[in-house]
């Protein structure tokens, strides 16, 4: 039985009870029984009759899909985006359709801690609010208090045309335990990422991203090491020596990270660097803002090598694990 029957059922039944209610007592019996046989009816079987079986490939390629070089899941053969509807009226089989397609794709988290507060007016009364926690390093206070301060004038600039009478003076109230994007990475990083049951963890950073990014392996590196298979930064902005990175994070860094900086060489050209970290290349543009999506085929080649790379690793552990208990039994 299709959604539209199932629909109209519904509207049949509905329009049945309108009517009912207008009547007396008669009429608000039937309109009870009808309510009875409302809460009788399931509506999931209703929805698997005729319905194909929920069976689906294993794999991203048995549905007919796959990542092109843009990083956008594209049909193989069409090369048209996913869709969504791929039977006609079948909305539960089209939904387990694409649970299972997800299964077996990519889980993308994207991080913009920009926003990571509200303004509220202040008052005479009011106790300023502040950022500054007596807890918090001085370093990190200062930081956090420059990002606020850009923000906020960018925010007054666009303020000011849409809105020329304001006078209140504002004050900000940030997001419990994400008061700045360091708090906010890790605070994703806790609660999401080393929960999720995925081989393969893959980071782009831009920009501050990148020094979010150093502050996270500085306070969760055994966890980053074991979960993170590469990281791509794009004109990141993180400096080792000012973080106090330690010598096993630059050296995790320089195999497992590369830096796309804005350059007016061509894309994937080596780049010098004063920093004993990570390689850096061109991301084929000059303009800061554009790193990331000018870099992004060399990123997608760069992930799927790391992941190459680890999966022969780990063939490579496991063959000599298992030459070494054999020669054990002898």
């Amino acid at each position: 039985m299709s959604i539209s029957i199932i629909s109209l059922i519904w509207l049949t039944l509905w329009i049945n009870m309108a009517q009912l209610q207008q009547g007396g007592p008669d009429e608000k019996e039937k309109t009870t029984a009808l309510k009875d046989l409302l809460s009788r009816i399931d509506l999931d079987e209703l929805m698997k009759k005729d319905e194909p079986p929920l069976e689906f490939p294993d794999t991203l390629e048995g549905f007919e899909y796959a990542f092109n070089e843009k990083g956008q899941l594209r049909h193989i053969a069409t090369g048209e985006p996913f869709i969504f509807n791929a039977r006609e009226d079948l909305h539960r089989w089209n939904q387990k359709r694409y649970e299972a397609l997800g299964e077996e794709g990519y889980g993308v988290i994207v991080l913009n801690p920009n926003e990571n507060y509200i303004e509220v007016e202040k008052t005479k009364s009011q106790v300023h609010l502040s950022s500054d926690g007596s807890d918090e390093p001085a370093e990190k206070r200062e930081r956090k208090d420059k990002t606020f301060k850009e923000a906020k004038k960018r925010r007054d600039f666009y303020e000011k045309y849409r809105n020329p009478q304001k006078e209140k003076e504002m004050v900000p109230l940030y997001i419990r335990d994400n008061g700045s994007p360091e708090e906010h990475l890790i605070y994703v990083w806790d609660h999401f990422i080393t929960h999720s049951a995925a081989e393969n963890t893959f980071f782009v950073a831009h920009s501050y991203g990148g020094l979010a990014f150093v502050e996270l392996m500085i306070q969760r590196e055994a966890d980053v090491k074991n979960k993170v298979t590469a990281v791509a930064l794009t004109d990141s902005v993180h400096n080792v020596w000012h973080q106090e990175a330690g010598k096993t994070i630059r050296e995790w860094m320089r195999e497992n990270c590369c830096n796309w900086v804005s350059s007016s060489e061509p894309l994937d050209t080596s780049v010098e660097s004063m920093l004993p970290d990570c390689p850096r290349v061109s991301a084929g543009t000059e303009r800061h803002e554009l790193t990331s999506w000018k870099s992004l085929p060399s990123i997608f080649k760069f992930f799927t090598e790391a992941s190459e790379a680890k999966n022969s690793s780990l063939k490579a552990a496991l063959t000599r694990r298992s030459h070494r208990i054999k020669h054990e039994e002898i």
